[in-house]
């Protein structure tokens, strides 16, 4: 049962207002891509891309659009991509812009995986890295600690987890008219030491740990962990 402060219908009104916002939403994604394909340079950095026979399994949770960081990870003829995000029109766009403009080749390296974040399912042990920007923040906190949990058994060992959080712990936080008027969207956050913490009881050993400010001045704690 949700608490007080986290609305019984959460993920319809998130999925609801992603697939309103769409548009306007990968406009301000697109346009801030640098601080993302920063952090995302630094994980490719630490994974055996040079080694064209090792296929690497990488999962991006909230892919959006797909632009940038699910092209930037197919740009690259090893690795394979699950694309998870609970919006239709999200995934929707994101398979015009992937599939439709690349080869057969590297189309059969993507899979779309459309829903909630937190009823994914993966073998234990089967992804080399797992890729969360600004998604993971859209759920409660009690999910997002027991998603990690999920994800820190998922990870072959070596695997990464490339995430940001808020900075501040906060239970709940809603905007009713965020980035468009059908914008409503709820984040919350279990602060920067209480996410570190998270992170290492679960098993993840964090070898990156910065707090930026985004394009909206907002802090986001971006972190690297290893299994």
């Amino acid at each position: 049962m949700a608490s007080p402060s986290v609305p019984e219908d959460l993920k319809a009104r998130v999925k609801a207002s992603y697939d309103a916002i769409a548009p306007k939403y990968n406009e301000w994604a697109i346009a801030s891509r640098a601080l993302r394909l920063k952090y995302l340079d630094r994980l490719l950095a630490l994974l055996p891309l040079s080694d064209q026979s090792q296929k690497l399994h990488i999962l991006e949770l909230g892919c959006g659009c797909g632009i940038p960081v699910t092209q930037k990870l197919l740009s690259h003829p090893n690795v394979v991509v699950t694309a998870n995000d609970l919006s239709s029109a999200q995934i929707s766009l994101a398979k015009g812009n992937l599939r439709h403009n690349h080869s057969e080749a590297v189309s059969n390296r993507l899979v779309f995986e459309e829903g909630d974040m937190a009823a994914l399912s993966f073998r234990d042990g089967s992804l080399d890295a797992v890729i969360g920007l600004y998604s993971i923040i859209h759920l409660p906190r009690a999910e997002q600690a027991e998603l990690l949990g999920k994800i820190a058994g998922w990870l072959k060992p070596g695997g990464y987890l490339l995430a940001n959080f808020g900075e501040e712990e906060m239970e709940s936080f809603v905007m009713d008219s965020w980035l468009d008027e059908k914008g409503w969207m709820f984040w919350s956050g279990w602060g920067r030491e209480s996410t570190i913490e998270l992170l290492r009881q679960v098993g993840l050993r964090v070898v990156v740990e910065e707090v930026v400010r985004d394009a909206v001045d907002a802090a986001f704690l971006w972190v690297i962990a290893m299994r």
